[in-house]
Formats: structure tokens, sequence, C-alpha cells
């Protein structure tokens, strides 16, 4: 019988420990806020990743911050005469997301030899 991985907490784990990256190469595209870098994990990763929400993003962009990984500024919002909060990458960060890939791109492969190795039968791969 196989377990629901979608809550599984490995799975879970698997999510967590890329998340940071993931959210690095959005903002190394471009200066962004964080309705937008939500509504981009939404439309381009939910399916894997699960729904994004504020109660996860934001914690993890204002610890990227105090980590000197991004920067951000505060612009007028154009439509409710608010203010937006616009997160863009540091050098630093530029630094630590050519690691991350690097290392993802062992890690990886790593990985896969590990998997097309496994002794459990095709079905359950």
């Amino acid at each position: 019988m196989r377990c629901c991985l979608v809550d599984s907490k490995y799975v879970q784990q698997f999510k967590k420990g890329s998340l940071e990256m993931i959210l690095l190469c959005l903002i190394a595209k471009k200066e962004t806020y964080g309705y937008e870098i939500i509504t981009e994990l939404n439309h381009s990763g939910a399916a894997v990743l699960g729904y994004a929400k504020e109660g996860t993003i934001y914690p993890i962009l204002y610890r990227m911050q105090k980590a000197g990984l991004i920067q951000c500024r505060i612009a007028p919002a154009a439509a409710n005469g608010g203010s937006k909060k616009y997160y863009s990458i540091t050098e630093k960060g530029q630094s630590v997301l050519v690691e991350l890939i690097e290392f993802w791109k062992q890690y990886t492969v790593c990985v896969n030899e590990f998997i097309r190795d496994c002794s459990l039968p095709e079905v359950l791969l």
C-alpha cells in the first residue's frame, strides 16, 4: 500500500530545503514583491510544491533579508495609496545562489544514481 506523499513529512522536508533557493532564483530574475512571488510560485510550482502561502513565504524572505541575501525597498503602491516592499538580490545573495545551484546539480546527479540502482520493484518506481 502506498502512502499519500503530499502530506508526507519526508516530502515536506524536501520542499522546505529547496524553497529558499527557489525564492532566490525568482528574486534574481527581477526586483519583485511578496504577492508577485507567491503568485509565481502558485502558477509554476503548485503541482509539486503545493500552494505557497504568506505565512510560509514572508518568514523566509525576512530571514534571507536578515542574512544579507536580499534587500528591500519600499515604494508607493499605485492601487491603494499604501506601499509595497520590493525585494532584490544582493551580491552576497548572488554568490550564495550560484553555490546552491551548483550543489543542487551535484545533489540531483548523486540522488538519481541511488534511485537508478534502487532494488525496489519497478511498479513502485
